[in-house]
């Protein structure tokens, strides 16, 4: 038995900090798992309770370098950003009068007026005055270098250090100092940071939004008084009193009142939805106008509304398939970085450079490459994508699901409770005389517990028959019921006990029809069927306009099933496959090649489901099947099987233009740099410049994701 466990890290700055723990971790013993997502600066890690536990794994994370602390709140991050502020704005402020002094001076304008070293000093006093206000840069790097573990900060710290030193050794010998180079280097990787924290918990919003959800009280009824109680001190059974705008604390069922309630936050459903005795209410959701009174039966971890967060924050922690390849680049990234710096160092002086020359491509390398943006590109999208997901019904449970929908050519679904509502409705109702059929049909049916039975008793509610007195009810295993009424003998069965040619042709469309015959005589049939979930048929529709295959496997009927597929247009069906065959079934897909999603009602179907390349789940209310399935589709509307392709393809559009805006700027970036136009431009790359196309790498591509947050997911 493992156990999962979730961590803050504090101090990762870069996708080298988070293979630095992830490997760390994973060399950990009773560790079996590790993933670090940079963006939300969380570990999730899975371990053998019976070889470590939660303190030995933080200590192990402070060897690897790293902090851990408590899931922060919004004063707590907000806290962090203001930190992060106040130090890019202390470092701006010293940073700029040094600037102005360097570089007026190269165009002949010295503001100091010939100071001598007194300016030298000046400056000196300016730079470690940034320095100070930025030493959490250079203490991180100091770190990385120390641990053997060099990351981005290391990359930064060697750079800045080195152009701080060289100025402080040259400064009575040459007129080209590099305070200020290191000063702005500072300012501008501060302004990244500070920009970068923003941004990331923007990218979160979708956690924070359903966080917030939840009431901190509510209206509980005691001895007939309202009392009024913090959510923690709830008790399943409890009776809890909604006035129109309140938010519903917990899950249960209303048990006297009528309202309308607003589920769009937890389902996606823009419409709010009535609720009457019987009903079930999700805690979180909003009551609009009526008050009514429920009772509380699932609190806590076992609501809907926190198996969702659950669900959410450890999609927005997974990896994408595709990160592997910025993981596995980002490994190499800085020691290769490392190299180049000092290749260009040694090359230029061997060239006859100046020293200072050699300096300035040095110091460029070392703070023009971006790990960051290696590490951010998936992520970022990935949590934004979850997120999106979650505000339209639709769980996403993994970055791998999230990335294999957009592949899926296959739909394959089962058929009773996923195309159809899984229950016996009336469709057709044949009378040969002037006696109301359907009345006497629910006379004798009131009394069977029969599937049928309730669909004809519902039919004669919803057309509000009155029923008559039936007595002597007898059910007779296998062959149907009678009872008398009115003095008459009624018997309702099917045509293998009631010889009738009544129905042939419903029977013809998979139907179920029922021959209803008073004393002997047949006086009319009424037809039954597993009807078709509303939008089953649009859904299917979508699927094939997007070029997807649509596949019907079911364990029912061959003639049901192909009433079904005919209704639909489904491209093919399987039928009498019984639940252990579905799986066998989408293995022959897979082995012609096809990338198959499989769509069930999550219980009986999990085989199909775990065997297909992406499971999908339906829901509805608090009964969603949360552990079966990649992705849960919380309305029960197929038409969302839709929506998550749709999702899937324009995430992975995100991630694949981060990616490849982060390779491009590393590997146009390193080499401009390191000093390659300078033979045919003479010209050479500003370390101070190469800061500030840093900082702005990262703040791009968040940018870029945080665009997808006011995307309309459609059918």
């Amino acid at each position: 038995m493992t156990e999962k466990i979730v961590f803050k890290i504090a101090g990762m700055h870069c996708a080298s900090c988070v293979l630095n723990i992830e490997n760390g971790l994973k060399k950990e013993t009773g560790v079996i798992s590790a993933g670090v997502n940079l963006a939300s600066e969380k570990a999730f890690i899975e371990f053998d309770p019976a070889k470590t536990n939660a303190e030995k794994i933080k200590t192990a994370i402070k060897k690897i370098g790293y902090q851990t602390k408590k899931p922060d709140n919004n004063n707590q991050a907000n806290g962090e950003i203001k930190k992060l502020g106040a130090r890019f704005f202390i470092a701006l402020v010293f940073a700029l009068p040094l600037f102005l002094i360097a570089m007026l001076k190269m165009v002949g304008i010295d503001l100091l007026g010939g100071l001598g070293v007194y300016e030298i000093i000046i400056q000196f006093v300016l730079a470690t005055i940034v320095i100070m206000a930025t030493l959490n840069i250079w203490i991180a790097g100091i770190k990385g270098l120390v641990r053997l573990r060099p990351d981005m900060n290391s990359l930064v710290f060697i750079g800045t250090f080195s152009a701080y030193l060289y100025s402080l050794m040259a400064a009575t010998k040459t007129p080209h100092l590099y305070f200020e180079s290191a000063a702005i280097i500072l300012v501008f990787i501060s302004l990244g940071r500070y920009l970068e924290a923003i941004a990331k918990g923007k990218t979160s919003g979708a956690i924070k939004k359903l966080m917030g959800l939840q009431p901190k009280d509510c209206l509980v009824m005691r001895d007939g008084q309202e009392i009024k109680t913090p959510i923690a001190q709830l008790k399943a059974g409890d009776i809890i009193l909604i006035k129109p705008g309140q938010s519903i604390p917990v899950d249960g069922v209303v048990v006297e009142g009528q309202s309308f309630v607003d589920e769009a936050m937890l389902t996606g459903e823009s419409m709010p939805q009535e609720k009457k005795p019987g009903d079930k209410v999700i805690g979180g959701t909003t009551n609009k106008n009526g008050a009514f009174k429920f009772q509380a039966e699932k609190l806590g971890e076992d609501t809907m509304l926190s198996q969702i967060i659950k669900i959410v924050e450890e999609a927005m922690g997974s990896k994408a398939p595709i990160q592997l390849l910025a993981d596995k680049v980002s490994f190499y990234f800085t020691p290769v970085v490392l190299l180049i710096a000092l290749i260009s160092l040694v090359v230029w002086l061997l060239l006859g450079q100046s020293l200072a020359f050699a300096l300035t491509t040095f110091v460029a390398v070392l703070v023009i490459a971006c790990p960051c943006v290696l590490g951010l590109a998936t992520p970022t999208a990935v949590m934004v994508g979850t997120g999106l997901g979650a505000a339209n019904g639709i769980l996403i449970k993994s970055a791998r699901a999230l990335e294999t929908a957009r592949k899926v050519n296959v739909v394959v679904f089962d058929k009773t409770g996923t195309l159809t509502k899984g229950e016996p409705t009336v469709t057709d109702i044949i009378s040969l005389c002037e006696k109301n059929v359907l009345q006497i049909a629910a006379t004798v049916e009131k009394n069977s517990e029969h599937p049928i039975a309730k669909a004809i008793l519902d039919k004669a509610k919803s057309q509000n028959i009155k029923l008559l007195d039936a007595k002597d009810f007898q059910a007779i295993s296998g062959k149907g019921v009678m009872a008398v009424v009115s003095a008459e003998k009624v018997f309702i069965s099917n045509r293998k006990w009631i010889k009738s040619d009544l129905g042939l042709s419903l029977e013809e469309q998979g139907k179920t029809v029922m021959i209803v015959a008073v004393d002997g005589e047949v006086i009319g049939a009424i037809a039954v069927a597993d009807t078709l979930k509303d939008y089953s048929k649009e859904a299917v529709a979508k699927l094939k306009k997007m070029g997807k295959q649509v596949v019907m496997i079911t364990g029912d009927n061959q003639r049901v099933a192909q009433a079904i597929v005919g209704e639909l247009g489904i491209d093919y069906v399987s039928a009498e496959v019984l639940p252990q065959g579905k799986s066998a079934e989408i293995k022959k897909l897979q082995d012609k090649g096809k990338v198959v999603a499989a769509v069930g009602d999550g219980i009986n179907d999990a085989p199909m489901l775990a065997q297909a390349d992406l499971g999908i789940a339906l829901g509805s209310g608090t009964d969603v099947a949360m552990e079966t399935g990649e992705i849960v589709l919380v309305k029960n509307d197929l038409r969302d099987v839709v929506k998550a392709i749709n999702l899937s393809v324009y995430s992975f559009k995100k991630i694949k233009q981060n990616l490849f805006w982060a390779f491009f700027y590393n590997l146009a970036g390193i080499p401009i740099a390191a000093g390659v136009l300078y033979p045919f431009t003479g010209w050479l790359l500003n370390p101070a410049i190469a800061a500030s196309a840093m900082a702005l790498s990262s703040v791009t591509v968040l940018s870029n994701v945080l665009i997808m947050k006011n995307h309309q997911v459609r059918y």
